[in-house]
């Protein structure tokens, strides 16, 4: 969950508004003129509204939406999306809630559970969620996510971390290493992906192209050599399976270091317990 206020906005959240409620109930969606259709009642509602938003920002990007691009989605005038949210920033911000429901998060009370493999599950499904919608990371910056799927997720994160041993003034930190790191995996990923679309390749075809035509400057190849016979180690198994096995191998060298801090601490405790008796 990441905080911050949005320059020049009035407030931090559409989550803190006092009234999130939409300016009119049950009002029929203003169908563009000429179409010969009339309007249904309640054909037009937030979910609704918030849903073409994800599904815009899917398939063209962040940079791409616009309110009067939403609505031709939605088949309204652009006025009638206004009745139900107050601005583009605060459906962005609903947009980002919805995705966050997504992610499966464990049961609270299964106390027997081990907390690595509950880590572990939750780090994938933020990956998971993060890789899908390739602009959540940069609205991850700029809003407050505090929506109540969202919510549900840091709730399960802390729930899980807390059952770990971790001491409390280490467990922000730990947080911080295991999603911190995913965020960072899963948007280089996302973005990577993004660009191989772009060119019609797949992420194979495009990196073995890439690798090829950096093999054939002798310049590159002298000074980066390590880089090179790594890159060249890669194009022996498709990217999907190395990054699985890169992202795996990642994560478990952050929860064993977790582990690792957690008993030092510990130590640390009883050295000073022991000292003052």
């Amino acid at each position: 969950m990441t905080s911050g206020k949005r320059a020049g906005s009035t407030r931090a959240s559409v989550w803190l508004a006092a009234e999130p409620a939409p300016k009119r109930k049950a009002e029929p969606a203003e169908r563009k003129q000429g179409e010969g259709q009339e309007p249904k009642p309640g054909a037009l509602d937030r979910r609704r509204i918030v849903e073409a938003t994800v599904r815009l920002l899917d398939a063209d990007g962040l940079a791409k939406f616009s309110m009067r691009r939403l609505a031709d989605e939605l088949d309204v005038t652009a006025m009638s999306v206004y009745w139900y949210v107050d601005s583009k920033d605060d459906l962005l911000e609903f947009a980002l809630d919805q995705v966050s429901g997504e992610m499966v998060v464990p049961d609270p009370a299964a106390g027997a559970a081990d907390w690595r493999d509950q880590l572990r599950a939750l780090a994938v499904e933020y990956r998971n969620m993060l890789v899908a919608h390739p602009w959540v990371p940069v609205l991850l910056g700029r809003y407050l996510n505090i929506g109540p799927r969202s919510m549900a997720f840091s709730d399960a994160i802390l729930a899980v971390m807390r059952r770990s041993g971790v001491p409390k003034e280490g467990l922000t930190g730990a947080l911080s290493a295991v999603f911190q790191f995913v965020y960072g995996f899963s948007a280089v990923e996302g973005q990577f992906r993004e660009r191989c679309r772009g060119t019609g390749l797949t992420e194979d075809e495009y990196y073995r192209q890439v690798v090829a035509s950096v093999s054939e400057r002798p310049d590159f190849a002298e000074q980066h050599s390590e880089a090179l016979a790594m890159s060249k180690d890669l194009t022996e198994m498709t990217l999907a399976e190395a990054r699985e096995r890169d992202f795996d191998f990642a994560l478990d060298t952050v929860i064993a270091g977790i582990e690792v801090m957690r008993d030092r601490a510990g130590a640390v405790r009883d050295r000073a317990a022991a000292g003052r008796s």
